[in-house]
């Protein structure tokens, strides 16, 4: 069994989801190779200075604006949104998730006014967008739900939801963050709208699971995979399949330096990591702008390399996100991003932007005690931020939240908005 530094695997994981050595990824055609990197992209509506899925995204499309994402979307219908933990996926997979659809409409929906709607209420949501095309949930009357659901106050939009759950309706476009809902015929491309077998399915989203996390742990599988098969998966056939997928060289065993569980790659990615390990970084990752030494990048909190405990196991870097914390109980801030410099999370600030003087607001602004101390990192950071200011449009910076006297003088001197 291989094994590599800890080191690597830190260069590795970000390097597999797009986020270093620098951007390499431009315009709308790098928002969609981006996503397909990725694997998925979660997305939240909170939009403090921009939401989740835009920060997501400027870490890794050297051009990227916000309204571009949703472009590439809706407009050309490469990607979908799906599921209650919602993400954003590549379109070619849809084929491929119709056996988690499969499976939850014969279960139904688990703590909602009902598992499944009345027919009567099915058939009336489908003639509705039948008849008068994409409409939210506003725009459908209903009665009210006898319980109380988080999907909706009227049992047509408890329904809407079911039918996106099970693939007869698909998400066709926002407005702002609001869904529009669309006949599944007339927004997927015809060309997937098919089921793959099971059996194709289930070693998708097994490699899927790997390559989301770049490296997964060998006792993660099992939990992730019966979430995207929509079943119970035992641990007894996790092991067959992950046997299975070595003996055809699909995947492979390592180690990683400093963990005691053994971790998956994919077998065509073990080419990259030999590269790392000896001090060099494969030229398919190339950067098209600046590395992550020459302009700092503000990580989206909800980052898979980051969050959920992430920061802490791979960078020992303590990070949560507590925008839904009290406010007394906040450490840092309400909307706290780690700061990307090089290959490792040195600081972190807390950003709000004013929209009334379009204004970048540094609220807070915290060094790690290993965080470097000089000129270099001091110019990435202003780079950084001007990059950042430049995606949200923001005209102007405002520093007050930087404490280091030294720093802040520096930023102000190099940051010209």
């Amino acid at each position: 069994m291989d094994s590599i530094s800890k080191q690597t695997y830190r260069r590795f994981l970000l390097a597999s989801q797009g986020l270093w050595p620098g951007r390499r990824y431009r315009g709308l055609t790098g928002i969609e190779a981006a996503l397909h990197q990725m694997q998925a992209l979660q997305l939240d509506p909170l939009v403090m200075v921009a939401r989740s899925q835009d920060i997501a995204m400027y870490g890794r499309v050297l051009d990227y604006k916000p309204d571009l994402l949703y472009k590439m979307a809706y407009e050309k219908r490469q990607a979908f949104d799906y599921g209650g933990w919602l993400m954003m996926y590549p379109m070619h997979e849809f084929p491929y998730w119709r056996l988690h659809m499969k499976h939850r409409a014969e279960k139904g929906m688990r703590w909602e006014a009902f598992t499944h709607p009345p027919k009567e209420a099915v058939k009336f949501v489908l003639k509705e967008l039948r008849e008068k095309g994409p409409l939210s949930n506003r725009d459908i009357e209903g009665d009210a739900v006898k319980e109380w659901s988080y999907r909706g106050r009227k049992e047509t939009s408890v329904t809407l939801f079911y039918l996106w759950l099970i693939g007869e309706v698909m998400i066709t476009n926002r407005k702002g963050f609001d869904r529009i809902y669309d006949l599944r015929e007339r927004v997927l491309p015809s060309e997937y709208d098919y089921a793959a077998s099971e059996q194709e399915t289930e070693d998708f989203f097994s490699k899927k699971h790997i390559a989301f996390y770049g490296m997964a742990r060998e006792n993660s599988l099992k939990t992730d995979l019966s979430y995207y098969i929509q079943r119970k998966v035992s641990t007894k056939e996790t092991t067959e399949r992950i046997e299975r997928l070595i003996e055809q060289g699909e995947i492979a065993r390592l180690r990683v330096e400093g963990f005691k569980e053994n971790f998956l790659v994919r077998s065509s990615d073990q080419a990259h990591l030999s590269v790392l390990e000896v001090g060099r970084i494969p030229k398919i990752w190339n950067p098209k702008g600046p590395t992550t030494e020459e302009e700092v990048t503000l990580l989206a909190p909800l980052e898979i390399v980051s969050a959920r405990g992430r920061a802490k196991r791979v960078f020992d870097f303590e990070y949560v996100w507590e925008v839904y914390k009290p406010a007394h109980q906040r450490k840092w801030g309400y909307y706290t991003l780690p700061i990307l410099y090089g290959d490792d999370l040195v600081a972190r600030l807390d950003p709000k932007l004013d929209r009334a003087t379009n204004t970048l607001h540094i609220l807070g602004f915290w060094l790690e005690d290993d965080a470097p101390n000089d000129s270099a990192f001091a110019d990435a950071l202003a780079n950084g931020l001007k990059r950042f200011a430049d995606m949200i449009g923001a005209a102007k910076i405002d520093l007050s939240g930087v404490k280091q006297t030294k720093l802040r003088a520096h930023l102000k001197r190099n940051i010209r908005l």
